[in-house]
């Protein structure tokens, strides 16, 4: 790992300061903002980046942590947009070897249903030839079944055999960040942008809300990088309101009961979209759904009943023998996907991924797009920047790796494991100590994935956790009574099954 994100005190201190005016400040502590924080501070600007909440707590923690070109996109014709995201899938792969990781995809073919094994076959070959590898073949159903035990191969006429990457999301966020302020950006959570602030008919920096202070920045351009709720910024200075939120939905279930080797892909039962069960931090995830969401953007999304029925239809129907029912599941994961609206009544599944970049009164807006194309998204938004910065030359926009030493997850103590996930009590006291850690879902749920991967949010080790907070961030007993009670709260409501 790098060397953190610094204090976020100290960090705060220089947003605050009334003398100081930033080049670039970015709202939004997901993958986008962060990659954008990233390749302008790396160039010389005087870059900040604030988050209402925690970094990645929105679509970055909560995606389905695939690296990919999107092959569903690329039947439906996004050529251009898959090309740019396989080739990004293979660039993370050889830049942070132990953060991204690569992944084998086995995609069922239905016996008499479209596509073939002669189509898809084709399809694929496509798809390795933009990535500039060959790394396909076909799966007899046998070979299917001992690879993925429990997958029922009756209606089945093999499989396809591709790789794409899988990532830890909030991981990569956080690396991205720690990058950006190892090149002197300054990364602050926990501040939420309340308004723009305008001048001569244009956006001159944002009022924020930290620790129960309101106070001005000041920055040449802001960068709206807030995904699924960019029109809460935009709307009132562009008249208009673009974003369609989608909600994507996952079970968790313990691998044991769903030994997949293959991220297995198979077409649910009912609406015919693609649905995916694959193996990620010792667990097995079951997803996604994709519906409109429509409730209170202000809130955290939840799985639904819908969705977890939708979902165990899925498994039941491609994994019937594996009989994965309610009580297996150990958590759920839900998020917004920050989707353009096309104004076309589209089908969720059919509306684009791609990004759209709009600049109204020098607020520059970006949202869309995919999480691994995020180094492209930030460069484009970099090119809408630069006109706005007055600069005397123009910004060097040629392409770096996004990591000049590759994120690694190694202590010299890993003394103490934690059972039933990759980490350490290390990884916890490094988290505590140097990612400005404020609440107790920070570090069980962002900083590590342990809410995730042990049952009820991980409450067998959170008194623990709770003691690791006291010590290192100085927590009393009111604080850790209410830091407990909070995180309860969370666990039970967006990340378990629905009461």
């Amino acid at each position: 790992m790098s060397g953190g994100l610094g204090s976020r005190a100290d960090a705060l201190a220089r947003l605050r300061d009334p003398a100081g005016r930033w080049d670039v400040l970015v709202i939004g502590g997901g993958i986008t903002g962060a990659g954008i924080l990233r390749e302008a501070a790396r160039r010389g600007l005087r870059a900040a980046l604030i988050e209402g909440n925690d970094f990645a707590s929105g679509t970055s923690s909560r995606s389905s942590k695939m690296v990919h070109g999107g092959l569903r996109y690329m039947a439906q014709g996004a050529f251009t947009m898959t090309r740019k995201a396989v080739k990004e899938r293979e660039r993370l792969l050889r830049e942070a070897p132990e953060l991204v990781t690569r992944m084998p995809v086995a995609f069922t073919l239905r016996k008499g249903k479209f596509p073939g094994r002669r189509v898809f076959g084709a399809l694929i070959g496509v798809y390795d030839r933009m990535a500039g590898i060959n790394d396909h073949r076909f799966l007899s159903n046998r070979e299917l079944s001992d690879r993925n035990p429990g997958v029922d191969t009756s209606q089945l006429a093999g499989a396809y055999f591709y790789t794409d990457a899988l990532t830890d999301d909030a991981r990569l966020v956080l690396c991205v960040l720690e990058a950006a302020v190892a090149d002197g950006a300054t990364a602050v959570n926990y501040a939420r942008a309340i308004e723009p602030l305008r001048s001569d008919g244009r956006v001159t920096g944002v009022s924020v809300a930290a620790d129960g202070e309101t106070f001005e920045v000041a920055a040449n351009v802001v960068v709206n990088a807030t995904g699924a709720w960019a029109d809460e910024l935009r709307a009132g200075i562009a008249g208009e309101r673009r974003m369609r939120p989608l909600r994507g939905s996952h079970l968790i279930v313990p691998h044991e009961r769903l030994p997949v080797s293959d991220a297995v892909t198979f077409f649910h039962p009912d609406d015919g979209r693609p649905v995916y069960a694959y193996e990620w931090l010792g667990v097995t995830v079951i997803g996604t759904t994709d519906l409109d969401f429509e409730g209170d953007l202000s809130g955290e999304p939840a799985i639904t009943e819908g969705e977890v029925e939708y979902l165990l239809a899925a498994a039941a129907n491609q994994f019937g023998s594996a009989a994965i029912g309610r009580d297996d599941v150990i958590s759920t994961m839900s998020g917004v996907r920050p989707v353009v609206d096309s104004g076309k009544d589209k089908d969720p599944s059919k509306e684009t991924r791609e990004e759209a970049i709009w600049v109204d009164e020098g607020l520059v807006t970006v949202t869309g797009g995919k999480l691994t194309t995020f180094r492209p998204i930030a460069m484009a938004t970099l090119k809408a920047v630069e006109p706005l910065l007055g600069l005397e030359a123009p910004l060097p926009l040629d392409e770096r790796p996004v990591f000049d030493t590759p994120p690694s997850r190694e202590r010299a103590d890993r003394a103490q494991p934690i059972d039933g996930t990759p980490y350490s009590w290390a990884d916890l006291r490094a988290a505590v100590d140097s990612e400005q850690v404020e609440h107790l879902d920070d570090l069980l749920l962002r900083r590590t994935r342990i809410g995730n991967l042990l049952p009820g949010g991980g409450d067998a080790i959170a008194t623990e956790a709770l003691q690791l907070c006291r010590q290192r961030l100085g927590w009393g007993d009111e604080r850790v009574a209410a830091e407990r009670s909070r995180y309860e709260r969370i666990v039970l409501d967006h990340y378990s099954l629905p009461q």
